[in-house]
């Protein structure tokens, strides 16, 4: 059994070899795939920081491009990691096909580290690019299961860098041939980043939403009728209710009308990658703030729901003063 299992992977091995693959090819591959998912963790964490920050955390409000950047790089990176992930394993798949399969404890214990860290690439990339595409035909929480496999991911690929360091240093320098990958990567970032970075929009040929579009000139997820409160966004009953503890106050759009307004050119800028600058008018947050009595407050939520009735929250959840 175990001769015929060895002569048939030996076999498979032979079918799908190729002389392009090469383990200085595998090594430039795995330098470019190791970068692109450090950038993608730390700019990813950032985000996590800003949208659950702790209490000692502190955030620059300015350059008010600070988000767009780092979305818009983890976003762009994410999809460039994707050709990067198939070209790695594409260089290391008669490896796979090796007998015997595990020769010893440390070499097990080496497989299933790559294997978790493979498994867990995949899920992230594919979950991250159907993100971008709002699409989730899955029943876990897009954005917690997101920010942990980074992790498992940044994990386990340490552990591989140091397990394989030695293989990777004697093929460090050597030439290899990846224009071809390299090429279609930079196709794959060039023709997707505009929808983030506006000096590229007009390359922007396969991202999910182009900047300039819309209305206001601004990209959108989805109409008031196809989140079902086109009635509601309208109806006479909307108020938008602000609290800070024990105090609430509610405002109806016509008061909110009538306190002082102010416009600013400011970005809006997506989890999903997508950004772009209009000119927004209405009531400062901070006004609003200041009638429950935490004009001084730093971070707020903003809640609201579709459906049946549309309601809008703000709420104050941690005053510090400054």
């Amino acid at each position: 059994m175990t001769t015929f299992l060895q002569q048939r992977m030996e076999a498979v091995n032979g079918r799908f070899s190729s002389p392009l693959r090469s383990r200085r090819l595998t090594v430039v591959l795995g330098r470019w795939l190791g970068l692109a998912f450090t950038v993608c963790f730390l700019t990813g964490l950032f985000s996590h920081l800003l949208q659950d920050p702790p209490a000692w955390m502190f955030f620059l409000t300015r350059p008010a491009w600070l988000y767009v950047a780092t979305q818009g790089i983890h976003v762009t990176t994410g999809i460039a990691s994707i050709p990067l992930l198939a070209a790695k394993l594409w260089s290391v798949f008669p490896e796979l096909l090796r007998w015997p399969p595990l020769k010893s404890v440390v070499h097990a214990l080496e497989r299933a580290s790559i294997a978790l860290f493979v498994a867990s690439s995949l899920v992230e990339v594919t979950i991250g690019l159907l993100n971008t595409f709002q699409w989730y035909p899955w029943p876990f929480p897009f954005r917690d299961v997101h920010y942990w496999l980074g992790w498992v991911i940044i994990g386990s690929l340490a552990l591989h860098i140091a397990v394989k360091m030695p293989l990777i240093l004697a093929h460090w320098s050597r030439r290899s041939d990846a224009a071809a990958i390299t090429a279609g990567t930079g196709v794959v970032v060039l023709t997707t980043a505009g929808q983030s970075f506006a000096w590229l929009s007009g390359l922007n040929l396969f991202a999910p939403r182009r900047m300039d579009t819309g209305p206001q000139a601004v990209p959108i997820n989805r109409t008031a009728a196809q989140a079902g409160v086109a009635d509601a966004a309208l109806a006479p009953d909307w108020v938008l209710t602000v609290s800070s503890g024990s105090v609430r106050k509610t405002f109806t759009l016509a008061q909110l009308a009538a306190l002082p307004q102010y416009s600013y050119g400011l970005p809006i800028a997506c989890v999903e990658g997508w950004s772009q600058g209009a000119q927004w008018r209405g009531v400062r947050i901070r006004d609003l703030m200041a009638t429950v009595g935490a004009g001084g407050c730093r971070v707020a939520d903003f809640q609201h729901g579709e459906g049946r009735r549309l309601r809008a929250l703000v709420h104050a959840r941690r005053i510090q003063p400054g």
